[in-house]
C-alpha cells in the first residue's frame, strides 16, 4: 500500500507502475480521486454525470486482477474523465445541450472501448460548451467551467473540462477533441499538454463527414509521457473510421525524448495573418529567446496560408450542417447562438464555396508541408490573448480591432487544423498577466511519434529553464471554495455569435 503521499500527485504513467507493481490498490486510488472531485469541483465546475458507484466496483475488480497476477492493460486501474460529446456507456452524453439533457449512452464510442479494454476505470464525464461550439465551456445543462488558475476566467474549450481535471489533479487521464483548437486551447489555458494527433488515429466514428479531417478525437495529460500513455490506448484501425491508418501503440508507448541539438525548428508569432494580442507576441518572443540555445537551428519564417480564415468558415460550416439540419429545421431556439451561427452560415453557402474551399485547404497543406523540408518542427503561441472572463461567451474585438466570427480568435490553432499536421500545446510557464502560456508544437504530416518525442524533450529541457516550467494551480486555495459556475448558462434570445 502507498504511503500519505498525495497519490493524484503522482503522473498517470507512475500510477499504472505502482498498481502494476501492487504498491498501490486500484481502490485506494479510486477512493482519492473521487475524495478530490468532492472537494475540487465545487470551486470549478469541470465534472458533469458521475459513475461513483460503478467505478468503484470497477476498482474493486481491477485491485483483484492485479493481486492475482492477471495480465494488465496499460490504463489498468486508473481513473478516467471522458469529454460529455463522447458516447460512454451507462452515463449521461449531454453534448452540453438541453436536447440531449436525459441522454444515457447506450454504448461506448470506439475510443472509450478501447481504452476500456485497456483498463480505465470511467468516473466521469467532463464539462463542454454546447455541441463543443466555441473555447468557451460554458452550457445550458451544466453551466460553466472555471480557470483553476483564477475561476472567474476561461478554461478554454471545447475539452475544458478535461483540461481543468488534470490541472487539479481530480483525475489522472482525461480525453478530449479537437475542431478548430479544443484539445490544445484548454491544454494551454490550464497548464496541461493536449495533442491533436493525425486524423484517422483515434477513431471517431460519429462525424458525419467521415472524409472531412479538420475534426479528430486525442489525448491530454498533465505531461506528455501521460499524454503518450493514454493516446497509445486511444489508437486503433476501426472499420467506421474512413481517414483510418496504422501506427503501433506499442511504438507509441515506447517512445523516447529527442536530442533537441539535432532539431531545426521554425517559429512564428502569428503564422503571417493570425490575430495574436501584443501581451502575447511579446511572451512568444521571450520565450523563443529562452530556448532557442535547446536547438540546432530556431528561425523566425514567414508563412503563407492564403484564405485560411475564409476556408475555415466554409469547411467548419459544412460540419455543422451535416450534423444540425434536423436540430435546425425543428426549433432553432433549442440551440445555441454559436451552433446556430455556424449552420446559418453554411446555409448561405453553395456547392461552389463547398469546392472552393477544399481546394484552398489542399493548397494550404501543400505550401505548409514544404517547411519541413528545412524544418523539424513549427512553434507558436497556443492562443491569443491571455484567458478571460468567461461570462464572455467569445472574444468579440482585439487590439480595436472587430473579429470576423466568434471563433477567429482562435486562429493559431484552426490554420494548423487545416493543414491537418500533429501538433502539441505544451506548457511554457507563465504568460505577462501570470496564467498559463501554451506553446504550440506542430509536427511533420503523420509525424506522430516524433513529434511526441520533441514535446517529451522539451518538456524535460523547461523545467530546467526558469520562467518555463509548467505552472501549477493552487489546490488549497481551491478546496471549500464555492461559485456559482454550475448555475445553467443561458443566452439572450435571438443572441448571435457571428
Amino acid at each position: 500500500m502507498s504511503s500519505n503521499e498525495d497519490l493524484l500527485a503522482l503522473s498517470s504513467v507512475e500510477l499504472r507502475r505502482r498498481i502494476g507493481r501492487k504498491d498501490i490498490s486500484p481502490v485506494e486510488l479510486m477512493e482519492a480521486a473521487i475524495a478530490r472531485i468532492a472537494a475540487l469541483n465545487p470551486a470549478v465546475n469541470a465534472i458533469c454525470a458521475t459513475a461513483f458507484s460503478r467505478a468503484c466496483r470497477e476498482a474493486k475488480a481491477a485491485e483483484k486482477a492485479a493481486l492475482e497476477g492477471e495480465p494488465l492493460g496499460p490504463l489498468h486501474g486508473l481513473p478516467t474523465g471522458i469529454k460529455d460529446l463522447h458516447d460512454a456507456e451507462g452515463l449521461l452524453t449531454t453534448q452540453g445541450s438541453p436536447l440531449y439533457r436525459d441522454h444515457i449512452a447506450a454504448s461506448d464510442c470506439a475510443m472509450v472501448a478501447n481504452m476500456r479494454r485497456a483498463g480505465a476505470i470511467v468516473v466521469a464525464k467532463t464539462n463542454v460548451p454546447e455541441f463543443g461550439a466555441g473555447a468557451n465551456t460554458r452550457n445550458p445543462v451544466w453551466g460553466a467551467t472555471g480557470n483553476p488558475f483564477d475561476t472567474r476566467l476561461n478554461a478554454g474549450g471545447s475539452s475544458g473540462g478535461s483540461a481543468v481535471a488534470l490541472a487539479c489533479d481530480m483525475l489522472p487521464v482525461a480525453t478530449g477533441s479537437d475542431t478548430g483548437g479544443s484539445l490544445r486551447i484548454p491544454a494551454a489555458y490550464c497548464g496541461v499538454v493536449g495533442m491533436r494527433p493525425s486524423p484517422g488515429l483515434v477513431a471517431m466514428e460519429s462525424r458525419p463527414l467521415g472524409w472531412t479531417p479538420i475534426s479528430v478525437l486525442g489525448p491530454m495529460g498533465r505531461t506528455v509521457a501521460d499524454t503518450r500513455q493514454l493516446f497509445a490506448a486511444q489508437i486503433g484501425i476501426n472499420d467506421a473510421e474512413p481517414l483510418a491508418f496504422a501506427l503501433d501503440p506499442e511504438l507509441v508507448a515506447a517512445g523516447r525524448p529527442a536530442d533537441l541539438g539535432h532539431l531545426r525548428v521554425a517559429w512564428t508569432e502569428d503564422f503571417g495573418q493570425c490575430p495574436v494580442s501584443r501581451e502575447i507576441r511579446a511572451v512568444m518572443r521571450e520565450r523563443i529567446a529562452a530556448m532557442r540555445h535547446l536547438f540546432r537551428v530556431c528561425d523566425e519564417v514567414e508563412f503563407d496560408f492564403g484564405e485560411a480564415d475564409r476556408c475555415f468558415d466554409v469547411i467548419r460550416a459544412l460540419n455543422f450542417q451535416a450534423r444540425h439540419h434536423d436540430a435546425y429545421s425543428n426549433n432553432p431556439s433549442l440551440l445555441g447562438p454559436n451552433v446556430r451561427a455556424n449552420y446559418e452560415m453554411g446555409a448561405g453557402m453553395s456547392l461552389r464555396d463547398a469546392a472552393w474551399a477544399h481546394s484552398e485547404q489542399t493548397r494550404i497543406f501543400r505550401r505548409f508541408q514544404a517547411t519541413f523540408r528545412d524544418y523539424d518542427l513549427v512553434l507558436s503561441p497556443t492562443t491569443a490573448v491571455s484567458p478571460r472572463p468567461w461570462t464572455e461567451l467569445y472574444l468579440p474585438a482585439m487590439e480595436g480591432q472587430p473579429l470576423r466570427n466568434y471563433y477567429h480568435w482562435l486562429a493559431l490553432t484552426y490554420f494548423i487544423t487545416l493543414a491537418t499536421n500533429p501538433a502539441i500545446s505544451l506548457p511554457c510557464g507563465r504568460d505577462h498577466a501570470g496564467l498559463p502560456f501554451g506553446l504550440q508544437v506542430t509536427g511533420r504530416f503523420r509525424g506522430d511519434l516524433a513529434l511526441l518525442a520533441a514535446a517529451e524533450a522539451m518538456e524535460e529541457a523547461f523545467a530546467r529553464i526558469p520562467r518555463l516550467e509548467r505552472p501549477r494551480p493552487d489546490h488549497g486555495r481551491l478546496a471549500g471554495m464555492s461559485t456559482d459556475l454550475k448555475s445553467p448558462v443561458t443566452h439572450p434570445p435571438g443572441s448571435a455569435a457571428a
